[in-house]
């Protein structure tokens, strides 16, 4: 049997958005909810979010990513011959979104699947994306995390009503001459898989405070494992890009690492503040927000780490393209 072979190095070649046009400011949750401006600001960190419209899609949103990702890369569909979906929202388990996707994009016969680890998605999808490339079973991939939450989010309760949004965001991965993608780091906690889930095809719930607790706590190591791993130090680290849950846990993770080594100047993610948790699209829809507003840019080292339902986490350090 012949063994294959790829690239010798990957880089994320592209990088891109895609928000719902609705914006939700807590305003319109104080008006129905027993909660205020104040407790959502300082619970969650939130100020707005983006809702979906109700004839809008997961895959509408992917396809909008997608190709913003595909003309940032500066490619045509033609040259992208696999689609990876990060999602947990789909309507039903049956067809995937990525075939979908693909062929509204453009993308001939494509290899393509759906990824779900929840908000851990993107970062898997991403590692998945580098592997395949390096071992020849892809040229060029296109990953994508999008997600339409409130599609199963109960909107009478406060604690997941508030924080949970939608959008897609999507990178393109290819050769490189060097490599500007690090080595995943991923693995999961499967005794607390009760944490976080949608039960009966109903309402995602979630045990906030186990959640915090086990992020603060657990999700610091991963990303300096991560770090490590690439050949790197927390000090060659440029920004952190965390999967945006909580602004409370985003900033702890920096407080943390900073403990560790990383320098004072370390950029860290907040898209929650204007987006929400978007779950498999936080990270790329982060990482697009920072690019526009100039906090990041081409050649910045960056970290990035997933995490959530699962419990599963996964985390890498790549090159902003």
């Amino acid at each position: 049997m012949r063994a294959t072979s790829g690239a010798a190095h990957t880089a994320v070649l592209g990088l891109a958005g895609a928000r719902p046009a609705r914006v939700v400011e807590n305003e319109e949750f104080t008006a129905v909810l027993d909660t205020t401006d104040h407790w959502i600001r300082s619970r969650v960190g939130i100020v707005r979010r983006r809702f979906a419209a109700p004839d809008e899609s997961v895959a509408d949103l992917a396809v909008r990513a997608g190709e913003k990702a595909v003309a940032d890369a500066d490619l045509t569909p033609s040259a992208i011959d696999t689609v990876i979906v990060a999602t947990c929202t789909m309507p039903s388990p049956i067809p995937n979104a990525a075939a979908q996707v693909a062929d509204r994009i453009g993308i001939e016969a494509a290899a393509a699947f759906d990824l779900n680890a929840a908000c851990a998605g993107f970062c898997y999808a991403l590692g998945t994306a580098s592997d395949m490339v390096r071992a020849g079973s892809a040229g060029r991939v296109l990953v994508i995390g999008a997600e339409k939450l409130t599609d199963w989010v109960n909107p009478a309760d406060r604690s997941t009503a508030i924080i949970f949004a939608d959008g897609a965001g999507a990178v393109v991965v290819g050769p490189a001459a060097r490599q500007a993608i690090g080595p995943a780091v991923w693995g999961s906690a499967g005794d607390r898989v009760a944490t976080v889930g949608i039960w009966d095809r109903t309402h995602l719930t979630q045990e906030g405070l186990s959640v915090y607790l086990w992020a603060t706590n657990e999700i610091a190591p991963v990303a300096e494992r991560a770090v490590e791993r690439a050949g790197l130090t927390l000090a060659d680290i440029d920004a952190l890009v965390p999967h945006q849950a909580n602004l409370r846990i985003v900033q702890a993770i920096g407080r943390q690492l900073k403990e560790r080594g990383a320098r004072a100047d370390l950029v860290v993610a907040d898209d929650i503040v204007e987006s929400g948790n978007t779950s498999s699209a936080s990270i790329p829809l982060a990482l697009d927000h920072m690019r526009a507003a100039g906090s990041i840019s081409t050649g910045d080292v960056l970290l990035l780490v997933g995490f959530g339902a699962g419990l599963s986490y996964a985390a890498q350090v790549i090159e902003c393209p």
